[in-house]
């Protein structure tokens, strides 16, 4: 019997060979290498020369302004994840209705998934813009003063929010209408036949039912919203008055245009573990709650 698992094993092994070398080429060797920077001082090529421990990390909390960093990411998921959820399950809970020409609809509320950051963020540039956008050309005509949405400090960060949460609309719609797909038609024919109405259906039968996928969307969601950066790249550059400098902007400017590598890597080390601790935290309060059948 040993014999015969160590053979399953040993084939196991052989076809997980490819994922197991992808993982370690691109997730836990960097991992082990942005630790072990983080340790060091180096040069302006990224090598280290200089062992200091933890120093950066002390002397990342020792600033300011890497305390606001932190909480303005966090803000950002507080914007983006529940409303896209929201939006999401809307949009999907309409996508999964039996209509005629149906499909079309459903390709429009997928369609942000396919549109590269850089062409969502240029969109919504023309948008936002202060003189010809179209958003404050609505605003004007409810007689309403147009709004700075990007160069306000108290509502760029709300601006960059609307443009993840619409970018996120069309994973969102696909995965959480898989999930009303799997959903029997005979439990809803059930719950009519007993007299609930569509809100009962909806409480009852549809999100317990619903719970795994709209845990995994939450799960992935914030992970996605930690890490955000093609939009503030784009539009903000981290301002104004840092208003939208986040986590991730912050690890880039940090290496790339004051090519100080190691405290880079120890925000970069920071972030995993907040990262890290939110996804256990989530699972912890949340995963108990799922219904799983």
């Amino acid at each position: 019997m040993r014999r015969l698992d160590s053979r399953r094993l040993a084939h196991a092994l052989l076809y997980l060979a490819p994922s197991i070398l992808i993982f370690i080429t691109f997730v836990f060797y960097p991992l082990v290498k942005t630790f072990w920077l983080s340790l060091h001082q180096a040069d302006m090529m990224g090598v280290p020369k200089t062992f200091v421990g933890g120093q950066q990390y002390v002397a990342l909390f020792a600033v300011d302004k890497f305390g606001r960093n932190i909480l303005l990411t966090l803000l950002f998921a507080v914007y983006t994840v529940i409303p896209g959820m929201i939006i999401g399950l809307y949009l999907a809970y309409i996508a999964n209705w039996r209509l005629k020409g149906i499909a079309f609809f459903r390709t429009v509320f997928a369609s942000p998934l396919v549109i590269a950051v850089a062409s969502a963020s240029m969109i919504w540039m023309m948008l936002y813009n202060p003189s010809a956008g179209v958003l404050n050309y609505l605003l004007s005509l409810a007689g309403v003063p147009p709004a700075r949405w990007l160069v306000d400090p108290n509502l760029a960060l709300f601006s960059l929010a609307i443009v993840a949460v619409w970018r996120s609309l069309g994973f969102n719609t696909i995965i959480l209408l898989s999930g009303l797909k799997s959903i029997p038609d005979s439990l809803y024919e059930s719950g009519r036949i007993d007299g609930a109405g569509a809100w009962h259906l909806f409480r009852d039968i549809t999100l317990p039912l619903l719970s795994p996928t709209l845990f995994f969307v939450f799960v992935v969601s914030m992970i996605n919203a930690m890490q955000v950066f093609g939009e503030i790249n784009i539009l903000t550059l981290g301002g104004p008055v840092g208003a939208t400098n986040v986590m991730v902007y912050s690890i880039y400017r940090e290496a790339f245009f004051n090519f100080n590598y190691g405290l880079a890597s120890a925000q970069a080390i920071v972030l995993f573990l907040i990262i890290f601790a939110l996804t256990l935290l989530q699972f912890w309060l949340l995963e108990r709650k799922v219904f799983y059948r």
